[in-house]
C-alpha cells in the first residue's frame, strides 16, 4: 500500500488507538485491586489511630496497622432495627455500594437529611474496642456534604457512648488551605472530651461560629470554628447531627447502652 495513501493513515491511527485502548484497559484492571488494597489500608490506618490502642502520633508500619486493625471487633449494625446484623460479613460488606442499591438502602426523609446524602445503607460497619469483656471505645463511620465534596470520617466514642474520644477524616476534596483544615491534627484534638447529647438525648454537638467560650454552658458540645471555612464547618456539624440522630446511630446506641455495651 502506498505510504501516502489516506487509507493507510487511517489504518495506522486506528490500530494505534486500539492498542493504546487495550493497554489502558489492562493496566486499569490490573491496578484496581492494588489501588483498593491501598485505599483500605489508609482507611484502616485512620481507624487504628483513633482506637486508643496506641499513640495517634506513632508512625506505624503497614504490618502494625494490619495487626492492630485485626484486634478490633468489626460488626454490622442494622440502623433501622438498632441492632447488630449477622447476615453479612462486615469485612466484605461495602456500605458505599449498598447506599446506591435499593435492596440494601433507604431514602432519608428530607426533613432529616441535614447531611445532604439522599440515601444511606441500612447496614453500617462499626468497630468495637474491648479490653476483655469491657467496652473501651466504639468507632462509627460518618460522612456528609461539605463545600465541594463528601467528607468521610470516623468518630470514636468513649464507653459512655456520649463523650467523643477522637475524630478523623480520611477522604475529602474541600478547598485546599481552607476547608481541608478538617485534617489538621491540632483541630481534631479539640474534639476529644466533647459531648454529643444533652440530658434530653438531643444532639447538641456543633462546630462553633468562632472560638469556643470556655465559660459558656455550650462549650462542652462545641469545637472551635475553621477559619474561613464556615460552609465546611457547617457540613461537619450536619454530618455529626445526622449520623448521631434518630435516622442514624441514635437508636442503636440507646439499645446498645441499655444492654450494657
Amino acid at each position: 500500500m502506498d505510504n501516502e495513501s489516506p487509507l493507510k493513515a487511517i489504518i495506522v491511527v486506528t490500530a494505534t488507538a486500539l492498542v493504546c485502548s487495550v493497554l489502558v484497559t489492562v493496566a486499569a484492571v490490573t491496578l484496581r485491586p492494588i489501588q483498593r488494597l491501598h485505599q483500605d489500608l489508609e482507611r484502616n490506618r485512620h481507624i487504628v489511630r483513633i482506637s486508643g490502642l496506641m499513640d495517634p502520633a506513632d508512625a506505624l508500619s503497614d504490618r502494625e496497622i494490619i495487626a492492630a486493625f485485626r484486634d478490633l471487633d468489626a460488626r454490622l449494625v442494622d440502623l433501622d432495627q438498632g441492632a447488630f446484623d449477622e447476615t453479612f460479613d462486615p469485612d466484605t460488606f461495602d456500605t458505599r455500594k449498598a447506599a446506591g442499591n435499593p435492596r440494601f438502602s433507604v431514602t432519608i426523609p428530607a426533613d432529616q437529611d441535614v447531611a445532604g446524602l439522599k440515601r444511606r445503607s441500612r447496614l453500617m460497619t462499626v468497630y468495637l474496642v474491648r479490653d476483655g469483656d469491657d467496652l473501651q471505645r466504639i468507632i462509627l463511620p460518618v460522612y456528609g456534604q461539605g463545600m465541594w465534596s463528601t467528607m468521610y470520617g470516623f468518630l470514636a466514642l468513649e464507653s459512655d457512648l456520649n463523650t467523643i474520644a477522637d475524630m478523623s477524616f480520611y477522604e475529602q476534596e474541600e478547598t485546599a488551605g481552607i476547608g481541608d483544615q478538617i485534617l489538621r491534627p491540632d483541630w481534631l484534638a479539640r474534639w476529644r472530651g466533647k459531648r454529643l447529647y444533652d440530658e434530653q438525648g438531643v444532639v447538641r454537638f456543633r462546630i462553633a461560629g468562632g472560638s469556643v467560650d470556655p465559660g459558656s454552658p455550650d462549650a462542652a458540645y462545641q469545637v472551635d470554628a475553621l477559619t474561613g471555612a464556615s460552609t465546611t464547618g457547617g457540613g461537619v456539624t450536619n454530618l455529626i447531627r445526622y449520623w448521631l440522630g434518630p435516622h442514624g446511630f441514635a437508636n442503636f446506641l440507646e439499645k446498645f447502652s441499655a444492654a450494657g455495651g
